[in-house]
């Protein structure tokens, strides 16, 4: 069993996340916790010079508002937004926290990720723990 599930919560996936906390649920040891978390892209210099306000501050109230509603209120749940490369940030954020199992979803492979690399295949090169890679 597993003290601290890291589940990604990608923005255009949040309806796979129920199904990804369910899992969790069960591999989840008794006192154990799960964080929620979405990745933000950072915004391109390019683009940020014409921006008057700071879209990302704006858009991680909205998007945690969101893991929050997917949470509902479950005690041993909490949500966190970070910014950044998601293959890179997630792992980072497995080692700072202790993480002992990270659960995230995957597509099924086209030629393109062969050669860029899916998000779940970064993570699971770069994660510090174990990786359950849901299909």
């Amino acid at each position: 069993m597993h003290s601290h599930i890291l589940i990604p919560v990608a923005l255009d996936h949040e309806g796979h996340a129920t199904s990804k906390i369910a899992i969790a649920r069960r591999l989840l040891a008794n006192g154990g916790r799960i964080t929620l978390m979405t990745v933000l892209e950072d915004v391109p210099g390019f683009v940020a010079e014409f921006v008057d306000m700071k879209p990302i501050n704006h858009l991680s109230e909205r998007i945690k508002a969101k893991l929050d509603a997917i949470a509902d209120g479950a005690p041993e749940i909490a949500t966190t937004v970070v910014s950044g490369k998601a293959g890179v940030r997630v792992a980072e954020f497995a080692r700072a926290n202790k993480v002992d199992l990270i659960i995230v979803g995957s597509h099924s492979p086209g030629a393109q990720d062969y050669f860029l690399g899916s998000t779940a295949s970064r993570v699971a090169r770069r994660a510090p723990c174990s990786v359950y890679i849901m299909r």
